[in-house]
């Protein structure tokens, strides 16, 4: 069992920098993959990075790559989530996901969730 508690989230001007952090709790973080997913208004959710337990492998989103790192600290029981050159399309609730075994981008493959955290991106 894991239980997941976003921070972070604010309002930012487009172009400027955002780092979103999940705290996990429960046994054997380091054995969970670990993801992000955002949900904008009237949308439905969608798949932004996710990383492996040992932080080797990546997968992003297309709409993120080369602008958003996901990242984690083990001892911390902590992923993150750094997010740069924002726009305000990346204006959504953003949640942090978990599961065992190899990363995924589906919402259905994940077991845990958190509560999510707002990000608001204003032009």
């Amino acid at each position: 069992q894991v239980q997941l508690v976003e921070s972070g989230g604010r309002r930012v001007q487009a172009g400027k920098s955002l780092r979103l952090s999940c705290a996990a709790s429960g046994r054997s973080f380091s054995s969970y993959a670990m993801a992000w997913f955002r949900q904008a208004p009237g949308k439905e959710r969608e798949f932004v990075a996710a990383q492996g337990w040992s932080g080797g492998s990546t997968n992003y989103g297309d709409s993120v790559k080369g602008r958003f790192t996901i990242s984690r600290d083990n001892a911390k029981n902590t992923v993150y989530l750094q997010m740069n050159s924002l726009k305000p399309e990346d204006t959504a609730v953003y949640y942090c996901a978990a599961r065992l075994g190899r990363i995924l981008t589906m919402t259905d493959s994940y077991d845990y969730w958190g509560q999510g955290t707002q990000v608001t991106v204003s032009s």
